[in-house]
């Protein structure tokens, strides 16, 4: 059923219809892994799931996401898997693997394209990438980075890469990329600790200023040891601002167990769930669903994992639901704010485990 999503627009659907739409697909998908994923039926069987007692999105069981650090878990066989992605993890710590199979992956890409299109436009642009090429050497088996970088490739016109294999900035690249593309529309992306580290602190040592008024900045993860030091959001985009002439800001959030659907930032600064995704806040007593306003642990949804059981979890990440379908930047559907962490849980974005190393 997935060809009737891409029949509408990212964000075209109220609440009532991306429920109806969905909880179709969702029941479809948990038939489908329940069938093909022997870890995943036994789970399901233990907590009675039951497709008839199915009333809309909040009733799906969900997998706690550090199961994908525990066992293999894939609906697919092993002669059909095309690419294996892992989790960042810092030293010593067991990482995600999710397999996907050929169509799984050019699902992602294509949704990812959707999405981004919605805030970039549909013509392919430059993209400045503040990490070093090392980062996607590995065809088959990609980190998150390599993974979020490589996704992006297929709505560029060019990529370079800014930073050279010690991850120090190539200020030759810097300077013909800028004066190359910086007057027109081009994305820098980059996570949030290492745009800061390798591009924002390397220009203000050298004292240099750059306008770049056409230019989006994208950015994801990374804002704990960036909050440790008082840098909030909305101080990142004033220093960003000051020194790159930087106006449009695209933060996101996502995760790699969940590839392609990200929660993208619009102009108003807030995180929107698409038609493919959907995120529940749920409390800590009980995982009871919150209310509109209320902060509790994110259960994100995805119609995209058709190779693993991967389209109903539950993170360690703490949030709420601002509001649904009223913002002011006229896309419909919810709207997300990320708190942080839940206590004792281990760190894990990608940014924020390269920033674990400073």
């Amino acid at each position: 059923m997935i060809d009737n999503f891409h029949e509408l627009e990212p964000y075209a659907l109220n609440r009532e219809a991306k429920e109806k739409l969905v909880t179709s697909e969702l029941l479809i998908l948990t038939d489908y892994h329940y069938n093909n994923c022997e870890f995943y039926k036994n789970i399901l069987n233990s907590l009675g799931y039951s497709k008839h007692n199915v009333k809309s999105i909040e009733d799906f069981p969900f997998l706690p996401v550090r199961l994908f650090k525990e066992l293999d878990l894939k609906s697919i066989p092993d002669d059909k898997i095309f690419k294996t992605m892992t989790s960042s993890g810092t030293t010593g710590q067991a990482v995600s693997k999710i397999f996907l199979d050929r169509d799984t992956a050019i699902l992602q890409q294509k949704v990812m394209i959707r999405i981004l299109s919605d805030y970039i436009g549909k013509n392919r642009i430059p993209i400045l990438v503040i990490d070093s090429p090392a980062t996607v050497k590995n065809k088959i088996m990609f980190s998150a980075r390599g993974a979020a970088i490589i996704g992006l490739n297929i709505v560029a016109k060019k990529m370079v890469f800014a930073l050279n294999e010690d991850m120090s900035l190539n200020w030759d690249i810097i300077n013909e990329f800028f004066e190359t593309y910086g007057k027109e529309k081009f994305l820098i992306f980059g996570f949030t600790f290492i745009v800061w580290q390798h591009l924002y602190q390397e220009i203000l040592k050298q004292a240099k200023k750059f306008d770049l008024p056409e230019a989006f900045l994208m950015t994801g993860g990374g804002w704990k040891k960036l909050i440790s030091e008082q840098i909030s959001r909305n101080e990142f985009k004033k220093r960003i601002n000051e020194v790159l002439g930087i106006r449009h800001f695209l933060d996101h959030y996502g995760m790699v167990e969940q590839t392609g659907c990200i929660y993208a930032e619009c102009e108003c600064g807030r995180l929107h769930a698409s038609i493919y995704s959907d995120v529940i806040p749920r409390r800590f007593e009980d995982f009871s669903p919150c209310e509109i306003g209320e902060e509790g642990i994110l259960q994100t949804i995805s119609v995209l994992p058709h190779s693993y059981p991967g389209h109903s979890l539950l993170t360690e990440d703490v949030g709420r639901v601002i509001g649904i379908d009223d913002c002011p930047c006229g896309r419909k559907g919810k709207y997300i704010e990320i708190s942080g962490r839940l206590k004792q849980a281990e760190v894990r974005g990608c940014s924020d485990t390269y920033a674990a190393k400073f």
